[in-house]
């Protein structure tokens, strides 16, 4: 779509939490956003409630939202197993007839569905689920650890920590600095945002990473750094395997631990807390011990996100995650992200001499 002008729905879920895929988009294209659609926080702004993304309207009615002329519908908000509220059907089809594309990250896929797909074909507009996988992916071989530029994947104490937020932050950096970086997407927001990728949490176990290492060696064209989007946790009781397939798959040379400061618990915030996120060093231990079982890697740096404390508390985790670890750490969007941009140089070039040496 050469000129998109999104209205996000985040019904009953738009919050600095939750509802992800709006708020990345938001914060990362806002000029494409007209509105968000949220009974609950209609009336007030974007800004009011996540802090950035200025006007952007947020609006109580499909009515409302169709009529700040939006071009496409995008399901800004990702469920508990990704399925589509069954009242927001109504709410699609007025947008297919007004005019909208859909576009969507459920895994319950909005083009499988007859009254939708039909509606589209009749008013000539497109549904897009990305989330569907592509048919013909492969078994991992290793081939993304031959490739030449430096790769570097983002792993985490949870869901949903800052895995894609903090390797966008070190993209522009990074290129800032003249070095030719990629960002790869493996997550749906991930899409929306660079435009292509592979949400890995859609595919069928066994290709995972097969998916992982496709990603890489498209990344890998033209660029010194690939920084690949993590997913999930190494210990986390649902995704665990995701973030494998990724870890194995992908071959990182390095890895930037993500973790929310002030969460304690893994889990899906809506059930009982259960199982405690382990301490920091625990983490560097584990990921490095599982990543090179496959591939050498380490962790380099600590990304924090500190979204619900203050500054000087925020300033403080940070200064505290680095003494345990040892690494340097910031919080790549609240702060500059140069520790971690810093990082990344410095391995990058001790992975280079290696090369020639």
């Amino acid at each position: 779509m050469a000129d998109p002008r999104f209205l996000i729905i985040a019904d009953g879920n738009f919050h600095p939490l939750e509802s992800k895929t709006a708020n990345s988009v938001i914060r990362y294209h806002p000029s494409r956003v007209v509105g968000v659609l949220d009974r609950q926080k209609a009336g007030q702004t974007a800004q009011d409630v996540l802090g950035f993304g200025g006007a952007i309207p947020i609006v109580g009615s499909i009515e409302a939202g169709l009529a700040l002329r939006p071009n496409a519908i995008m399901i800004g908000i990702a469920p508990a197993g990704g399925r589509l509220p069954d009242e927001w059907n109504g709410w699609l089809a007025k947008g297919l007839e007004a005019g909208c594309d859909l576009i969507s990250g459920l895994h319950t896929f909005l083009s499988d569905d007859p009254s939708l797909a039909a509606l589209a074909v009749k008013h000539g507009r497109t549904i897009t689920d990305a989330r569907k996988p592509p048919n013909d992916l492969p078994i991992a071989a290793g081939l993304a650890r031959l490739v030449d530029p430096f790769v570097v994947l983002t792993v985490g104490t949870d869901c949903n920590s800052g895995k894609m937020t903090s390797q966008l932050q070190l993209t522009a950096a990074l290129k800032a600095k003249g070095l030719r970086t990629n960002f790869v997407a493996t997550g749906q927001t991930g899409i929306f945002i660079e435009g292509w990728g592979t949400a890995v949490d859609a595919v069928v176990a066994d290709f995972i990473a097969g998916a992982a290492e496709e990603l890489v060696l498209r990344g890998a064209r033209d660029a010194d750094i690939v920084l690949v989007e993590g997913q999930g946790s190494i210990n986390h009781p649902g995704y665990s395997g995701v973030t494998l397939g990724l870890l194995h798959g992908a071959c990182p040379d390095a890895l930037l631990l993500c973790h929310q400061a002030t969460r304690e618990f893994i889990g899906e915030y809506r059930v009982e807390p259960w199982l405690r996120i382990p301490p920091l060093s625990k983490y560097v231990q584990l990921y490095e011990l599982i990543g090179s079982a496959v591939h050498p890697t380490r962790v380099i740096g600590i990304a924090l996100n500190t979204y619900d404390l203050d500054e000087t508390q925020a300033k403080a985790a940070c200064l505290a995650a680095a003494a345990e670890t040892g690494l340097p750490c910031t919080d790549p969007v609240r702060f500059a992200p140069d520790p971690l941009v810093n990082a990344v140089v410095r391995a990058r070039d001790g992975y280079l001499e290696r090369r020639r040496g």
